[in-house]
């Protein structure tokens, strides 16, 4: 019988990394920037952690490091479409915290880098969150999703050059060198590829959230959406019990490391039963398994599903080719190795020349880096409608509790409101106090929402 693609919730959260070059003053501390990009949101909201109108949560977190994290999406160019307005109102956010400086007699330029590591080797995360159900063996079948989370790097890995005992090497992955465990309830100390932490910001007693925390950032809009699609499509693959819970792999954290310094893809991985195989055949047989579960339960998958499943068959059979080609404007690990191998011909350097070091770092700029020059340019590949960005800027996503969220947020502050909000619950202070709870992600109609709101008018 034909079915549609089990329906899921999935957000990104984005962490960036912020410096700042000034003429003729020193240098400002990571906290001094962050106090001048979020003076605007505090002198607004009264806090420098906020949900916004279109759904999405901004605030500082730990290390003065902005964060953003998208409203809750079921569609995958909603998931991609928030990410990208998370880049555009962060960058907004430094131009604003510059005249700031400028009205001090400062004349200075904030940087924002969607990257995953600084030049002191501190490394900050991109987190993914899936919800799933809470079942038992939905909870038992993470050891079949590691293999999946370890070999990924080589479509998704944002690329770096990374200083070793032996000089500095160009690898797949920022975040490989940071990780240190499997799955844990910890988030910096043990840096896992998977938090338990039991937050599912949804009804308890029926979902659980997976948070996903080894990937890189991405730049590429490509990138971006085939992190999100092809974790949607393993996870309904699992829930279908097409996953073996018991397939694991030897030594995950060598593993990813091994896989990360071998641009060929073909770094060999050992299962704990004995078996070896490449890097870019773990994810065949991923890819293989999710077309078979469409084959046999008749999945009804969205254009932007079929798109991602097309675009990682074309990136494993480049592996599998040995001509990598097809990855020159997809991929971001591949994409900056261009530029820095381009540039490194062109100046005779060496890798471990500062001049590369920083090519490095400025891919990652948001505003008006490399990547976004390369995009403008049309050398990579833009998915994403550019008038899609400009309304999650603005606008939540319609089919999921975040509609609620931001439709009370927006008529809050059009009545000067003062309310409370979270994932989970809306709250007006004054003249009573007066809250609800959205235990339920995918609802998107609620009339109690509209009668807390009258309750204040």
């Amino acid at each position: 019988m034909t079915q549609s693609l089990p329906r899921r919730i999935f957000g990104i959260e984005t962490e960036y990394g912020i410096t700042c070059s000034l003429d003729g003053h020193r240098r400002l501390t990571p906290d001094e920037i962050a106090r001048y990009l979020f003076k605007d949101l505090v002198n607004r909201y009264r806090s420098n952690n906020v949900f916004l109108p279109n759904g999405g949560r901004l605030y500082l977190d730990v290390g003065s490091h902005p964060e953003y994290a998208t409203a809750e999406c079921d569609l995958l160019a909603d998931v991609v479409a928030q990410e990208l307005a998370g880049d555009f109102l962060i960058a907004q956010m430094a131009r604003d915290a510059e005249v700031l400086l400028r009205n001090e007699g400062v004349t200075g330029r904030i940087y924002i880098f969607k990257n995953n590591t600084d030049s002191v080797g501190n490394s900050y995360g991109c987190h993914e969150n899936y919800l799933i159900h809470r079942k038992p063996d939905q909870l038992s079948g993470l050891d079949g999703l590691l293999p999946f989370l370890v070999t990924r790097q080589i479509f998704l890995g944002a690329g770096k050059l990374l200083k070793t005992s032996t000089g500095t090497k160009y690898v797949l992955s920022q975040r490989a060198e940071h990780l240190w465990d499997s799955v844990s309830s910890a988030t910096t100390r043990s840096r896992p590829l998977i938090n338990t932490r039991d937050e599912p910001h949804a009804d308890s007693d029926r979902y659980r959230r997976l948070h996903v925390i080894s990937a890189d950032s991405n730049m590429s809009q490509t990138a971006m959406l085939l992190k999100v699609a092809t974790m949607d499509l393993i996870l309904a693959a699992m829930e279908v019990g097409a996953i073996p819970v018991d397939l694991r792999i030897e030594n995950p954290m060598r593993s990813i490391r091994e896989i990360s310094r071998d641009l060929t893809g073909g770094a060999l991985v050992g299962l704990s039963d004995g078996r070896q195989f490449r890097a870019y055949e773990i994810q065949r047989w991923y890819l293989d398994v999710v077309q078979s579960c469409i084959a046999r339960f008749d999945w009804q998958l969205s254009q932007w599903h079929k798109y991602a499943i097309k675009v990682w068959s074309q990136i494993l059979e480049a592996f599998e080719n040995a001509d990598l080609t097809a990855l020159d404007r997809i991929v971001d690990w591949r994409i900056k190795q261009g530029i820095i191998d381009a540039y490194a011909t062109e100046q005779n350097l060496t890798l471990d020349s500062p001049k590369l070091a920083q090519i490095d770092f400025m891919y990652h700029e948001i505003g008006s880096g490399i990547a976004q020059v390369l995009t403008e340019q049309n050398r990579t590949d833009s998915i994403i409608d550019q008038s899609l960005v400009a309304s999650a800027v603005k606008l939540p996503p319609q089919s999921t509790r975040a509609k609620l969220r931001g439709e009370f947020i927006a008529q809050a502050e059009k009545s000067n409101l003062s309310v409370a909000i979270d994932w989970m619950h809306l709250k007006i202070n004054q003249p009573v106090e007066q809250s609800l709870t959205l235990s339920d992600p995918f609802a998107n109609i609620d009339s109690r929402v509209s009668e807390l709101l009258e309750l204040a008018l």
